[in-house]
């Protein structure tokens, strides 16, 4: 159980307003629209050449800004400067087992998803090229955007609610909301796509909160974007990767249960039902888990 979560910051019924939801939404987006800034700032491209890799990776870590706002702005604020032990490795569950536990979770969970609609011939999908080490550089590069993304929302966001409110719900489904309201201005969202990435971040969040893991949602938030975006070149909320191990025949591409043309499997029914099951399997493990906790406890 994530130490935050046992020791809400504010109890009192009279909140001090930057304990305010609404504020720390706003402080949340700040963060993210700053990061941008800087990540564009930076402009990655020491490359004298530019290419579809080059691009892919230039596209990916220009959320290393993120981190470097969010880190700043959390090393330098009093109030926020707890929030860092959720992101390091004081945290018990940010270890090895976890971030390849998350790693493993997301490759399965978006290759279920890329398979049904492959099966249903949603989409045909054609080998393009492997190139080994700009694949694991483009993984890199992947994790950091992916990672950038849990940093604010299910560390900042998610750490200052739970600090904030007394239930963990509110930490829980206030950092998922947020979380989806940000891609609505992504090409091709639409109701089923937000929907699921408010239930994605609901999962991510339970691995926070039942596992003390940051890393594990990184993790799988990592590997869920990389297998769908880079290895089988579909879209990634709404966005298509210069380079992908495989192409999608745009063409022969259909909009189903499956598969979204405009969205990607993130816009689907399929999908927001395996990550509702993904959600109540993390939910009764957490349950359980706990139980055992003060089982051991009491003994």
């Amino acid at each position: 159980m994530n130490r935050f979560s046992e020791q809400p910051e504010n109890t009192s019924t009279k909140r001090k307003l930057t304990d305010n939801l609404l504020i720390i939404y706003i402080l949340t987006t700040l963060l993210i629209l700053l990061g941008q800034i800087i990540g564009s700032l930076l402009g990655f491209i020491p490359f004298m050449t530019s290419n579809d890799v080059i691009t892919t990776i230039t596209m990916y870590l220009s959320f290393l800004g993120i981190w470097i706002i969010s880190i700043l702005y959390m090393r330098f604020t009093k109030k926020n400067r707890p929030i860092l032990l959720a992101v390091g490795s004081k945290a018990s569950g940010n270890n090895a087992k976890n971030l390849l536990t998350g790693l493993c979770i997301g490759f399965v969970l978006n290759g279920i998803c890329v398979a049904m609609a492959w099966l249903h011939k949603d989409i045909v999908l054609y080998y393009d090229s492997f190139q080994p080490i700009y694949f694991v550089i483009i993984f890199i590069a992947v994790f950091v955007q992916s990672s950038a993304e849990e940093l604010v929302c299910r560390g900042f966001l998610y750490q200052r609610l739970r600090r904030s409110y007394r239930h963990p719900a509110i930490a829980i489904i206030g950092s998922s909301l947020l979380f989806a309201i940000l891609h609505l201005g992504n090409e091709g969202v639409t109701v089923l796509s937000v929907l699921n990435i408010f239930i994605v971040g609901i999962l991510f969040s339970f691995m926070v909160y039942y596992m003390d893991s940051l890393w594990c949602a990184m993790a799988m938030h990592a590997a869920w974007n990389f297998t769908q975006n880079i290895l089988f070149g579909l879209p990634n909320s709404g966005v298509v990767s210069p380079y992908s191990v495989f192409r999608l025949d745009a063409s022969a591409a259909k909009s189903s249960f499956a598969y979204n043309v405009g969205f990607g499997i993130e816009g689907t029914l399929f999908a927001d039902i395996i990550l509702i099951l993904a959600c109540i399997c993390m939910y009764l493990w957490g349950r359980k888990a706990k139980d055992l906790k003060l089982q051991r406890q009491k003994n």
